[in-house]
């Protein structure tokens, strides 16, 4: 399956508490659109945030995030990787 990797911007200060919560509502609900999201990182200073996922689409990923409050600002397939 396709991997991506989705970047969200404007979360200064995330704690890593708040990014678990984050990535759990994700997991709640991945299976409605067969996304299943691998790992998350977050830097609370540039308040970026970076989630990759395996995912039929891109759009797919989006939908998850959106269902859940927190859509990405931009989705970047990652199509080789080592």
């Amino acid at each position: 399956m396709p991997q991506f990797m989705d970047v969200h911007h404007g979360m200064q200060g995330i704690t890593a508490d708040q990014l678990m919560e984050a990535h759990r509502a994700d997991l709640a609900i991945e299976h409605d659109e067969g996304v299943h999201f691998e790992r998350a990182w977050a830097d609370p200073e540039s308040g970026t945030v970076y989630c990759l996922s395996a995912a039929p689409s891109a759009d797919a990923v989006q939908r998850i995030h959106e269902r859940t409050g927190h859509p990405a600002d931009e989705i970047h397939p990652v199509p080789v990787s080592i």
